[in-house]
């Protein structure tokens, strides 16, 4: 992915969180990995941060800060500006999407970028629990070095539109909230089946809607398209980062077996298959995990 030449982002969009504040949930590389895979990619942080503290105010104490203005230049390099522009790429496209195909009106959530720890309306966070969405406060929360966790330890190749897919996919359990299928769910079952699944893999179908449509989507503040067309090698990285998280991926690395019944993200196939689904034009409909016959 590489957002055109001349595109502008205004910032106070993304307001940086944490950095120390807030009650770590643990620390080490053997923590990280057993919240990896609890929480990894939109999971319940609730199941995680079960016994923290919480507060309906994700950026902790103090005065809050903002990822200020960059450019689409700065934004090819610089995670942060990346991580600000992307996210006002999918603010324009789910301000045009949701009204059009779902006839409800899309509402920005807030958005949190940290690194140590930070408080959140689901508890205290650390960077033990990797990317995730806050339903009872509506705000997406990502810390950064997640992406090289990613490549270091799951063998992803990384990249540009495999970081934009990560928060295309937190974004769509945004979506899912508004469109109220995630109060409709039951969020507390496992299973290759469950509604914990079907969640997951919904979310990665509208990363693929946004993802795809991000050549052709233009900025209404520019008039540019946010990114040049997408190549086959980058479109690889973002496939190769979903297929890195799938359970059964993640359960061998991490135990060395694969136990079905402990599912609550799907299959490496299935997260590709569902976000390719998206991507290739798939609709709010063509989405629904929820109702679908075959996973």
């Amino acid at each position: 992915m590489t957002f055109s030449e001349g595109g502008q982002f205004e910032g106070g969009r993304v307001r940086r969180g944490g950095r120390g504040r807030g009650i770590a949930v643990g620390g080490g590389i053997g923590t990280i990995l057993v919240a990896v895979v609890v929480v990894l990619l939109g999971g319940d942080p609730g199941q995680l941060l079960q016994g923290q503290p919480t507060t309906q105010q994700g950026a902790g104490a103090g005065q809050e800060q903002y990822i200020g203005d960059c450019t689409a230049d700065q934004a090819n390099t610089d995670r942060e500006c990346r991580l600000s522009a992307t996210v006002q790429f999918l603010d324009a496209y789910w301000e045009r999407v949701l009204p059009q195909q779902a006839d409800v009106q899309y509402v920005q959530p807030p958005v949190e970028s940290f690194s140590g720890a930070t408080t959140t309306g689901c508890g205290a966070a650390s960077s033990s629990t990797g990317p995730f969405y806050c339903p009872p406060d509506q705000t997406i929360y990502m810390d950064l070095t997640f992406f090289d966790l990613l490549s270091s330890r799951f063998g992803t190749e990384g990249g540009p539109l495999a970081e934009a897919y990560v928060t295309a996919h937190e974004m769509g359990h945004h979506v899912e909230n508004i469109l109220g299928v995630m109060d409709a769910a039951d969020r507390s079952g496992t299973g290759p089946e469950s509604d914990s699944v079907r969640l997951e893999l919904m979310a990665d179908c509208l990363a693929g809607m946004a993802i795809g449509s991000g050549a052709t989507e233009r900025d209404p503040d520019t008039g540019l398209t946010f990114f040049d067309p997408i190549t086959p090698e980058q479109l690889r990285q973002a496939v190769d980062a979903a297929a890195a998280v799938g359970d059964d991926h993640i359960q061998e690395q991490t135990t060395g077996q694969i136990n079905p019944d402990g599912f609550t993200h799907g299959t490496s196939d299935q997260r590709v298959r569902w976000f390719t689904i998206g991507y290739n034009g798939g609709t709010l409909a063509d989405c629904d995990a929820m109702s679908a016959s075959t996973l």
